[in-house]
């Protein structure tokens, strides 16, 4: 199939290179071409036919394909029809040493000229043709206005990628940038109306559906205030990915994407090893407290990624229990998992289950956390936060756990509320068992962050002293995620 099209393309460049060299002849001698260089004319058309095809070849302008050509093969044949024109003279005059008869006008040489602007011609309006084919051979209403931030590389590449879609459903109707020299100037078309302040009036004036920002490059504040501002319209927006996720390989520069909590994060977000936590919890049997509550159900989840040895559940209502308990069984089908209803206020209970099951490690999620709520019932806030982690904490250490991690709360910072403040009392209760006791006791704190639907823990090993920031001897890292 490939040596077909190169046949294919040969024979027309062929007859394009005849074409030119005869269009030359005609216009040398004002249409009435000698007989003695009419006897010339076939050897002449040979020797053109033969360089140009040895030239192309050489430098492999027969690999390019028409649909994408664009300066860099208009570029590639200019330097063949370079080279070509040399090889042209180098061998009629060659051929003129040994055939003295055979000796061209220096005018022919110019059908070189003719014959790129022939071959480039063709290769343009097949280019052409094909993005109007493209454009037009699926129909698809266009579902709304785009506006595209950055009219630089990036912003151009995303507007071509669009228009010759076949399957588009974006209509790019202008172009967002910050540089004052392209101000009230067009790129490919499209107007560039204004700085990143005019996005919400541009959204208006231009109804505009989507916006793409186009500036991989671009600092991570300049992201931030950008997505900003696009968030203050009623716009969907995407973004580019960054130029650091197209150099390591992980995005194309065309790739575009929704806006993440990633790109508002201001840093670069913090990478795990999944190695070292699947081998600290190979062995280990992990109780969880509240598993079936947001927070405590998102932990199972990602515990159960890294296969501890056994999964306690625990939790007081039924329902959520089980519901947690079936999706981890359906995911992980030979993990061991053992459900658990307890209250964790009721201490035999509590004393039973760590008799039974022996945990190790211990991650305490249990916990009223609903601020009005709690203040409209502070008796069952204490009971809860305070009480409940004080007979987890006492059993923990009875029994030799190895780790316990409390999950705490932002509002224990300078406590204003009931819940807040019993989740400090509860920090307060875990750094004095940590002086105390061998388990090594541990807290972390999150708020309402970005995207919070629960939390991933991941720890290492070194003991650190935990003071008012519940800095913890287990270095646990949350995500929300």
């Amino acid at each position: 199939m490939m040596k077909m099209r190169v046949v294919r393309l040969l024979m027309l460049d062929a007859g394009i290179i005849a074409a030119s060299v005869w269009l030359v002849f005609l216009l040398r001698f004002d249409f009435a071409i000698p007989q003695q260089y009419m006897r010339m004319l076939p050897y002449a058309l040979l020797i053109h036919i033969v360089v140009h095809a040895a030239c192309f070849f050489g430098f492999k302008v027969y690999n390019s394909l028409w649909r994408y050509t664009g300066m860099g093969e208009i570029l590639l044949l200019l330097k063949a029809s370079a080279l070509t024109f040399a090889g042209v003279v180098v061998v009629n005059m060659t051929t003129h040493l040994f055939v003295h008869s055979y000796r061209l006008p220096i005018s022919i040489y110019s059908s070189v000229g003719y014959v790129f602007l022939g071959i480039a011609g063709i290769r343009m309006i097949s280019r052409l043709m094909n993005d109007r084919f493209e454009s037009t051979e699926v129909p698809v209403e266009s579902e709304g206005n785009l506006l595209i931030v950055g009219a630089g590389k990036a912003g151009i590449l995303v507007t071509k990628d669009i228009k010759h879609s076949r399957f588009k459903f974006m209509n790019p109707v202008a172009f967002i940038d910050d540089d004052p020299a392209k101000q009230k100037r067009e790129v490919m078309g499209l107007p560039i109306v204004g700085d990143r302040s005019y996005i919400p009036e541009a959204v208006k004036q231009l109804d505009i559906a989507f916006i793409i920002i186009a500036l991989p490059t671009a600092s991570s504040s300049a992201t931030q205030e950008i997505i900003e501002i696009c968030k203050s319209t009623k716009a969907q927006i995407k973004i580019m990915p960054s130029m650091t996720d197209i150099l390591n390989g992980k995005m194309a520069v065309n790739m575009i994407r929704e806006v993440s909590v990633n790109d508002l994060l201001g840093r670069a977000p913090v990478e795990n090893d999944s190695e070292e936590i699947r081998e600290n919890l190979r062995s280990e049997t992990v109780l969880i407290t509240g598993a079936g509550g947001s927070i405590g159900s998102e932990l199972c989840r990602q515990l159960a990624v890294y296969r501890p040895k056994e999964m306690l559940l625990l939790g007081h209502g039924e329902n959520s229990i089980y519901l947690i308990e079936q999706e981890l069984r359906r995911l992980y089908p030979e993990q061991v998992i053992h459900p658990i209803i307890a209250d964790i206020q009721d201490i035999s209970r509590i004393e039973s289950v760590f008799h039974n099951y022996r945990p190790t490690i211990v991650y305490h999620a249990a916990a009223h956390k609903h601020v009005p709520l709690m203040e409209m019932n502070p008796a069952e806030a204490i009971k809860n936060n305070v009480i409940g982690t004080r007979n987890l904490a006492e059993a923990s250490d009875k029994y030799g756990v190895k780790r316990f991690i409390l999950i705490s709360s932002d509002k224990a910072v300078n406590p204003t509320s009931v819940m807040g403040a019993t989740k400090r009392v509860a920090e307060m209760i875990i750094h004095d068992q940590n002086t105390l006791s061998k388990t090594a006791f541990a807290a972390v704190r999150f708020g309402n962050v970005l995207g919070s639907g629960g939390v991933s823990f991941h720890y290492l090993k070194d003991k650190l002293r935990m003071e008012d920031r519940l800095q913890s001897h287990i270095w646990i890292w949350c995500v929300i995620s």
